[in-house]
């Protein structure tokens, strides 16, 4: 902390003054000594030999004032580092000190007892909480002291790999064993990098120690976020060493080091870090000549060791580079879609050879919590890792402006497992590869798709929000793809959760699709729809059918679909609340049966499931309940008994008791048998809309049974009945 920095400009200034006087001695030397071997009176065998000696003493003095500036430079590098670290660690101290702790010149953080007044003396004494929460406080201030401190350390150490390399010759040609050197650098973390790639050798060829692995990770530590570092080390790696590096770290920590597992993880995302760093500017000629490497090294083949039971089973430089970078964040957009495309590359002109498996085929799985680490699929890989940067998942998967999204609904080929090899009966030779998807295959996939349409992070039920037209017409053409593939009522493995996780956050245009009040929204059962923005943000149509059609096969999964059920069930009864004050009776009808004919929708669904023998019934309502009452903070479920609220709104415990009833009802039909006759009287749906419609006119200061309410319960039966026989009759021909 006392330390004067300034020392180190001051030795920079005399270390240019010294390359300076190397420059003068040159001139002098090259004047006086070296021209004399170059003019013309002096010739012969004795000439050729001083004139060789002058040419390296001369290169000596042009070689010392490079190596004088570079130590110049180092100077200045270390200054500006320390000074950073110097006044960060004193931040770290005021505000501990500023927060009642005491600081001292060892760095041992303890509390200020002496700001206490007696009574809080006496109330810390007796107070067993009290006292931990100082014990929290104090470890946490020493722990930032500690790591301040620690990177001071660490930064030091970096200076001194630095100043250790500058002095050495590099170059075995020059005429000299231990002369200046010619290719000294003024960086500290290009030196630090060289000591990183050494260590990386060591570790690549199993000759590293436990001090290499040590060292290594303070280099990670210090350096993973410097631009230099590292896109020299990587530079230095090349594309198949910096595969080779990661996969040997993988094995050392999954198969062979278990017990030093977290160091390797460290490691690992040391270097990931340092990836995404190398890779942030697209346009450098590092990045360029580093993708065109990685092209070449991520299609070759790999030993993992310890990563497959198969004898001599081998994965491809793209597997091992997203499993690499799964490890790291803060990638650019732009590293995300080129790798990604450069992936798809790949297993197309695998395709186009004349190959039946996959490049990425392997005789193994690779999902749950002891293989989904290793990423098989580095294209749902990548694309995982995409859905944490929402703004370039809309940018990859827009189908205005490139194909990947029909690639990857359509076109691709999602099966990367050998199950077995297809011998005919009696043969004696290997047959064609069996293939078929892994367990969490699309996992990637669903997750930038989520993203990609709602503009947020993936993995939870998103509240409405505005959409831009790029998110909106992702939305728009998913269903429509997924309609014409004939997928959409049995979707793809692991699309349902994300593709409800969507639509809920789309839940004010499937409401206005299915009541078909609108112009916009009143279109054809089977149209692609289109896409358009108001004062509200974009809005995405589709026919009622291609809807229907995806939300059914969400359905399979009935948590999924419950959690659709319950937004509308939200939405609808937000339609109603907000119905003015002073609205006439036309505009409440409107609402009420446009309200209606959209839950009707939403149980014709439900109703579809009933009738399906795939299911066990109880445990699927069980599921459907769940999703509903977890959807959203306050899944609203109308269905008000005794218990009713003041007039202009309703309580929660009432909302509590009507869900209860519901779901009462909702598991009850699911159990009744699936037939025709019986299907007549699944009315748990409509219940609800008759629950929800006397609900809001009681809120109004209107009685559950008066006429006036009665008039508008009877006009929601009818359209919520509308509503779903229409979406049944879309799913089920039968009928």
């Amino acid at each position: 902390m006392t330390t004067d920095l300034s020392t180190l400009t001051t030795a920079a200034e005399r270390w240019d003054g010294m390359a300076e006087k190397f420059h003068k001695q040159e001139a002098a030397y090259q004047r006086d000594v070296h021209g004399i071997s170059m003019g013309q009176t002096w010739t012969g065998l004795s000439a050729d030999a001083a004139n060789q000696r002058f040419d390296i003493t001369l290169k000596e003095f042009q070689n010392a004032q490079v190596e004088a500036k570079a130590i110049a430079s180092l100077l200045r590098d270390a200054h500006t580092q320390f000074v950073d670290l110097q006044k960060k660690l004193e931040t770290a101290r005021d505000e501990a000190m500023a927060k009642d702790m005491k600081v001292s010149d060892q760095g041992v953080v303890t509390y200020d007892y002496s700001k206490l007044t007696q009574s809080e003396h006496q109330a810390l004494a007796h107070d067993p909480d009290y006292q931990a929460s100082v014990r929290t406080a104090v470890n946490s201030w020493q722990q930032r002291i500690d790591q301040c401190v620690q990177n001071v350390d660490d930064a030091d150490k970096g200076v001194e790999v630095a100043f250790t390399a500058v002095v050495i010759d590099s170059d075995t040609s020059d005429g000299t064993l231990n002369g200046f050197n010619g290719k000294a650098q003024g960086d500290i973390e290009k030196y630090e990098a060289v000591e990183a790639e050494d260590i990386a050798t060591r570790i690549n060829s199993g000759k590293a120690s436990a001090r290499d692995y040590q060292e290594l990770q303070r280099l990670f530590h210090d350096n993973s976020q410097d631009k230099a570092f590292s896109q020299t080390l990587l530079d230095d790696l090349g594309a198949r060493g910096t595969l080779k590096l990661s996969n040997d770290l993988e094995s050392l920590g999954h198969y062979d080091d278990k017990k030093n597992a977290g160091r390797y993880k460290d490691l690992e995302n040391g270097l990931a870090t340092t990836l995404a760093t190398a890779t942030r500017d697209p346009n450098s000629d590092f990045y360029k000549h580093f993708r065109a490497d990685m092209q070449k090294a991520g299609v070759e083949e790999f030993k993992v060791d310890g990563l497959s039971p198969i004898p001599n089973e081998r994965v491809r430089g793209y597997q091992s580079l997203v499993t690499l970078m799964q490890q790291g964040h803060g990638y650019s957009g732009q590293f995300l879609e080129d790798t990604a495309d450069d992936v798809r590359k790949a297993e197309e002109s695998h395709f186009a050879k004349g190959n039946m498996e996959s490049i990425w085929a392997l005789r193994d799985d690779f999902n749950g919590k002891d293989r989904g680490w290793f990423a098989n699929d580095p294209l749902d890989g990548v694309l995982g890792i995409m859905s944490e940067d929402p703004k370039t998942s809309t940018e990859y998967l827009d189908p205005a402006h490139n194909d990947n999204l029909k690639y990857l609904l359509h076109g691709r080929d999602w099966d990367t497992v050998v199950d077995h090899y297809a011998t005919p009966p009696g043969g004696t030779t290997t047959g064609l590869p069996v293939m078929e998807e892994d367990g969490d295959v699309r996992k990637g996939f669903g997750a930038a798709l989520e993203a990609a349409t709602t503009g947020e992070a993936p993995g939870a039920y998103h509240a409405v929000g505005q959409h831009s037209e790029p998110q909106a017409r992702i939305l728009q053409d998913t269903i429509n793809t997924l309609y014409s593939d004939k997928a959409a009522d049995h979707l793809p493995k692991n699309l349902s959760t994300p593709l409800a996780h969507v639509l809920t956050s789309y839940t004010p245009d499937t409401h206005e699709i299915y009541a078909a009040s609108d112009s916009k929204y009143d279109i054809d059962w089977d149209s692609t729809g289109e896409v358009w923005s108001d004062k509200d943000g974009a809005h995405m149509a589709v026919g009622h059918q291609r809807l229907a059609a995806v939300m059914r096969g969400i359905a399979d999964d009935g948590g999924a679909f419950g959690h659709l059920y319950g937004a509308e069930q939200q939405y609808s009864h937000h339609v109603l609340a907000d119905i003015p004050q002073d609205a006439g009776d036309k505009t409440i009808q409107n609402r009420v049966v446009e309200s209606s004919r959209a839950m009707g929708a939403y149980d014709g669904i439900r109703s579809d499931v009933i009738f399906d023998e795939r299911f066990d019934k109880t445990q699927w309502a069980a599921d459907f309940n769940h999703g509903i009452g977890t959807g959203f903070s306050t899944a609203l479920m109308f269905n008000p008994v005794a218990d009713l609220s003041p007039v202009g709104d309703l309580t929660s415990k009432a909302i509590d008791v009507w869900a209860y009833e519901s779901n009462k009802e909702h598991t009850a039909e699911a159990n009744v048998e699936a037939t025709e006759k019986n299907a007549k009287t699944y009315d748990a749906g409509l219940h609800d809309v008759d629950h929800m419609v006397r609900a809001w006119a009681d809120s109004r200061g209107h009685g559950i049974d008066s006429d006036w309410t009665k008039s508008f319960v009877h006009a929601g039966q009818d359209q919520y009945d509308l509503g779903r026989n229409r979406t049944l009759d879309t799913l089920r021909a039968d009928r």
